[in-house]
């Protein structure tokens, strides 16, 4: 094991898969000589060239249609959107197209893409730049969606994606890149679509998933000071939605919240919840409570980003409330 960053993990996932499959290519707004906006893929313009590391024009509707393009006659393209805000300027190809092609024309062939897209908030980017929409793209039947919260598991599910025939959005943290853990040394594969047990515990179940893992691993060990132990399942993957490893957790604690930085209204949250009460209504010993982002635009200021931004403090709040 070696303990690296989060950006160090996908750095190599992508340089891993790279020199694995010559038919692997990146391509986006700043990824080549600058070496992305995050520096993810620093020192890969030098290493693979211009043929595989490709500077595009700033519109991502370009960048999404070309990608697609490519992956319909065998190449394998990586798409980095610089902010998954922009990804709206892409929506048709993301949602309506990369999707549904291979659907459409009954297989007659696949659409291996892999697009990487920086979201959340807390960078103090403004409104405009800082949004969770994670649950808008997971809606789409046909497109999946991955979101890890640790190194070891953006590494492992990366690579899963590069060599998956489907069309993935694989969504990054813009907080994250500095949060290091201990990553497999060597070759190894996280199968896309699988929920995780992240921490044991007895009294309560938190699912939540990227940012909301690193929070609900500080609440819990704030809540385990006061002898509260909470189990938490990590989603890792918004759709497929693996929803076994909750239901088991849930039927064992009887209790949940959910922790999401998206807003609360059509969110991750609500999905799961509703799940949960479908599926395991005879477990509940009290009312499932969701932790979110405040329903507004998020602010500039930082105080008040913060603010709207769901906190350690808001997780044990609403953990302690369901333990009433």
């Amino acid at each position: 094991m070696a303990k690296i960053t989060m950006r160090e993990a996908i750095s190599q996932a992508l340089m891993e898969e790279m020199d694995r499959d010559p038919a692997v290519f990146i391509m986006g707004e700043e990824v080549g000589v600058w070496g992305g906006t995050y520096a993810v893929t620093k020192g890969f313009y030098d290493k693979y060239g211009a043929d595989r590391i490709k500077d595009t024009p700033i519109a991502e509707n370009a960048i999404i249609g070309a990608a697609i393009g490519a992956a319909m006659v065998g190449q394998r393209p990586i798409a980095e959107l610089m902010t998954i805000n922009f990804a709206f300027s892409a929506m048709d190809y993301m949602v309506n197209q990369a999707p549904k092609l291979r659907y459409m024309f009954g297989g007659q062939f696949t659409i291996p893409l892999v697009i990487r897209a920086v979201g959340g908030g807390g960078r103090q980017l403004g409104a405009t730049h800082s949004q969770t929409p994670d649950a808008i793209f997971a809606h789409f039947p046909g497109l999946k969606v991955v979101s890890p919260g640790t190194p070891e598991d953006a590494k492992g599910l990366l690579k899963s994606a590069i060599r998956s025939n489907d069309p993935i959005l694989f969504i990054e943290h813009a907080t994250m890149y500095q949060v290091r853990g201990d990553v497999p040394d060597g070759e190894y594969l996280i199968p896309i679509g699988k929920s995780k047990v992240q921490r044991e515990g007895k009294d309560l179940t938190i699912v939540t998933y990227c940012k909301g893992l690193e929070l609900s691993m500080k609440a819990a060990e704030d809540l385990s000071k006061e002898g509260i132990e909470a189990e938490i399942v990590d989603l890792r993957t918004l759709r497929p939605l693996d929803m076994e490893p909750v239901l088991e957790s849930f039927m064992k604690t009887n209790r949940a919240i959910v922790v999401e930085e998206g807003w609360k209204s059509y969110g991750v949250g609500s999905e799961i919840v509703s799940r949960m009460y479908e599926e395991a209504f005879d477990y509940i010993d009290a009312p499932i409570l969701r932790v979110a982002q405040k329903e507004v635009p998020l602010p500039y200021n930082r105080t008040l980003e913060q603010a709207a931004l769901p906190q350690v403090a808001d997780i044990i709040t609403a953990a302690k409330e369901v333990l009433k």
